[in-house]
């Protein structure tokens, strides 16, 4: 295990409690072919963990971990952790053999001709495929396989003229084979091996020269492109996954694949690969994207948490999308007993694949509190369809499409609110400000660089978002701005900051610390019932946190000036109690309050009691709005 002093209060309890059990290594290696260092690629790759902040300085140069010994048995070298551990070719039956052809090729490598090793990583080839060790038998074809693809130069293609079908239909791909080396390379079939279908067969590959070919395939019934652990209902922290051997996979293996059965140096090899598209665009060039297998219509609900404050009707968006050319259906709304949903149904005519349609429905929530789903199906040929599609598209990872069932949470609210127009200053980026928006409240955007003592009077509350004072670099010189707002009657929220390097200057000293309460049902306890946080305008109560989601909070302060009230506390089974996530203090006339509340989560998921408690944090030191 890997270890260190930080593990331990000091590092003499470190000391003592792994002695004679360490083995030290160092990690600092230089690459030469990388010109970097193994620290400091590791540095690299932690700067790449964005969305936490982790950027960070490289380190390079020697740097020590130390390894505590648990069981087995020991290294022979300290010096290899993998000393004693055979990792060589005779470790297989049979192996010896092609071990010799393989580390002869290693050590005599031509890496300006990697295709004169061709007949001997050929050779090689055969024998693997004679092992009886199934399990390395696997794995080895598929890497020499790698290998004798690179060494030939080897191109092999079939891209699809879109990036997605429906089942049952039929798609026009173009394939293209390249052999870029001087041994003979000959197709002996490319074939469709879910339909047999034969593309080509009986085709000489002639050095550098492509061979292009366009054929129809038939898609046939494949499942839909979507990650196999959320095909089924999930519960909480446990997916449902009906074929085990499934599990510990990246992503769903089912696609349209193409076999490639090629002679090398007159001996047979088959190559397997996915249908692809491959297209380009002006401003970025070539664009490879996976073949994907998607309903022939998904639907999409704008907002996956809609809010009632009260009993008005509100317009509910639902936007149609069509998997094929000219595709006609009808799409509803399904809804909880009690709540009223207008028109019925509503038809949908859609020309061309890809585009959406747009439609209106009118929900009318009930008179009492309630909670519920509201389920979109749309219906096509006697078919019903019920998923939305979420595309996952960045540079840095192949484009992904995530299926899941289209619909909303719906909340009838009941819940007083003081206060209407609320400034919020975005931090690290969050959905508070629409929720706030989605119970009546003016929600207006602060640029930090705009604020200044006057533009700051018109608001009744300001929100600064999670993390704003780790990442907006703009509000250490704007905060004696803020808090003259608070000295002045306004109330400020500040939401929660991570503890490194940051002051988040409030009026009264108060100090961040890592504390945090993961269990989202952990028990709290309210501290100080009488305090208006609790009781004006929204009487809340431990009722209002049933239904947290993921957790209750995080990086609570662990210590602060008398001037604050802490109002709740809770903790973690086997953990002190923590009573640091929400507190407040008069500053002038007005209230600044801190909170490591998770509000961030638990307002987009339409939590009644976050709504409540945050309404009576906007609201604090005012009258009900009539």
């Amino acid at each position: 295990m890997n270890t260190s002093s930080w593990f331990y209060k000091n590092e003499s309890d470190f000391n003592n409690a792994t002695k004679g059990k360490l083995t030290s290594l160092d990690v600092g290696r230089y690459y030469p072919l990388k010109g970097l260092s193994n620290n400091e690629l590791a540095s690299v790759a932690s700067s790449q963990h964005l969305s936490q902040g982790f950027g960070r300085l490289t380190t390079r140069g020697n740097q020590t971990e130390y390894l505590e010994f648990l069981k087995g048995d020991k290294p022979k070298d300290k010096k290899d952790l993998f000393s004693g551990i055979n990792t060589t070719w005779n470790r297989l039956k049979n192996g010896g053999e092609i071990g010799d052809i393989l580390y002869e090729i290693e050590n005599h490598f031509d890496f300006v001709n990697p295709s004169k090793h061709l007949p001997k990583l050929m050779e090689a080839y055969q024998l693997i495929q004679k092992l009886e060790d199934s399990h390395w038998r696997k794995i080895k074809e598929k890497e020499i396989k790698t290998v004798i693809e690179a060494c030939a130069g080897l191109y092999l293609e079939a891209s699809a003229i879109s990036s997605s079908g429906t089942p049952n239909s039929t798609i026009k791909v173009n394939f293209e084979v390249l052999n870029r080396s001087d041994v003979p390379v000959k197709i002996a079939l490319i074939i469709e091996p879910n339909t047999a279908k034969i593309i080509a067969s009986d085709v000489a590959l002639v050095r550098n020269k492509k061979f292009n070919y366009t054929s129809n395939i038939i898609i046939g019934k494949y499942d839909y492109t979507s990650p196999y652990w959320l095909k089924n209902n999930w519960s909480l922290g446990m997916y449902d996954v009906k074929n085990q051997l499934d599990i510990g996979k990246p992503r769903n293996q089912k696609t349209v694949k193409i076999q490639y059965d090629l002679l090398i140096n007159g001996l047979p090899i088959s190559f397997t690969k996915n249908v692809v598209r491959r297209y380009a665009e002006r401003d970025k060039g070539e664009i490879y994207e996976p073949f994907e297998i998607l309903p022939l219509i998904t639907t999409k609900l704008k907002d996956k948490v809609i809010i009632f404050s009260d009993n008005v009707v509100k317009k509910v968006l639902v936007e149609v999308r069509a998997g094929a050319n000219n595709v006609q259906g009808k799409v509803s709304l399904k809804a909880p007993t009690n709540w009223e949903v207008s028109p019925k149904e509503i038809s949908f005519d859609i020309f061309q694949k890809n585009d959406k349609q747009t439609v209106a429905f009118f929900v009318t929530p009930p008179r009492n509190s309630a909670e519920g789903k509201l389920e979109v199906m749309a219906t096509s040929n006697g078919k019903t369809y019920t998923k939305e599609l979420m595309e996952i598209n960045y540079k840095h990872i192949p484009k992904q499409s995530v299926l899941l069932n289209s619909e909303a949470k719906i909340v009838r609210l009941d819940i007083k609110k003081a206060g209407d127009y609320i400034g919020y200053i975005k931090g690290a980026g969050d959905l508070v400000p629409e929720s706030l928006k989605q119970i009546g409240y003016k929600v207006e955007l602060i640029n930090p660089l705009e604020i200044n003592a006057k533009n700051l009077l018109k608001f009744d509350a300001i929100v600064v978002g999670i993390r704003a004072y780790n990442v907006v670099k703009e509000l250490k010189f704007k905060q004696k701005y803020l808090l003259e707002f608070v000295a002045k009657g306004g109330n400020m929220i500040v939401q929660y900051n991570t503890n490194r390097n940051v002051d988040v200057a409030a009026p009264y000293n108060l100090n961040l610390s890592r504390d945090r309460v993961t269990d989202e049902f952990a028990e709290v306890q309210i501290l100080d019932k009488e305090n208006s946080l609790l009781n004006f305008p929204n009487k809340i109560n431990n009722e209002d946190f049933n239904g947290w989601v993921q957790e209750r909070g995080l990086y609570f302060p662990n210590s602060w000036d008398a001037a604050f009230t802490s109002v709740l506390s809770m903790h973690d089974k086997g953990e002190e109690a923590k009573k640091g996530s929400l507190l407040i203090a008069k500053y002038g006339k007005g209230n600044y309050i801190y909170t490591g509340l998770s509000f961030f989560r638990e307002l987009p998921a339409g939590v009644s009691g976050a709504y409540k408690l945050f309404a009576n944090m906007l609201s604090v030191g005012k009258e009900v709005s009539k």
